[in-house]
């Protein structure tokens, strides 16, 4: 089984505290250990970091990009784009620091720190631009497309029910 990149063998680095060494990879969802339907298949995840040793262990700093793909939240239409994370994760011989992550055997183990951030930064509900009109709850037609003609429901305010209740008793 051949190893895997993103666990960076520190030891030579741990003995110089203050030394630094940069790492650029591109990988695949699977090395991550994540999987997420918005991610876009067959396309690598790209880490671009500096690993900066301390007395204490490391500081990791940089960042991690992916593509992605999903629909727009009012229209429905197919978007893509590309979320970039900043990276700035610590690494300790010792945790000491709840936000730590540990420096086991030597080693620093990029996947969880960087499978999180890739995570967090996939949009949740993406539009496909800005002004996007949606789609009409009448007729279904895409606004952005054609406009329609169909009457906007009335918007019922919160107290609409409690005010038939009240007629509905006179």
């Amino acid at each position: 089984m051949p190893a895997n990149p993103l666990i960076v063998n520190a030891a030579e680095l741990l003995r110089r505290p203050g030394t630094d060494r940069a790492i650029v990879l591109s990988v695949t969802d699977e090395e991550l250990d994540i999987a997420d339907p918005r991610l876009v298949p067959g396309r690598p995840i790209r880490l671009d970091l500096r690993i900066e040793t301390l007395n204490d262990g490391a500081l990791v700093h940089g960042t991690v990009s992916a593509d992605w793909q999903t629909t727009c939240r009012r229209c429905l239409t197919e978007i893509t784009g590309t979320s970039v994370a900043a990276v700035e994760e610590r690494y300790q011989l010792r945790v000491t620091d709840p936000d730590a992550f540990p420096i086991t055997d030597d080693r620093i183990d990029l996947r969880a720190a960087a499978g999180q951030l890739v995570l967090l930064e996939l949009p949740d509900a993406p539009l496909c631009r800005p002004d996007c009109a949606g789609l009409c709850p009448t007729c279904g037609v895409d606004r952005n497309v054609t406009p329609c003609d169909c009457a906007e429901p009335a918007e019922e305010s919160v107290w609409s029910m409690l005010d038939r209740l009240r007629d509905d008793a006179d």
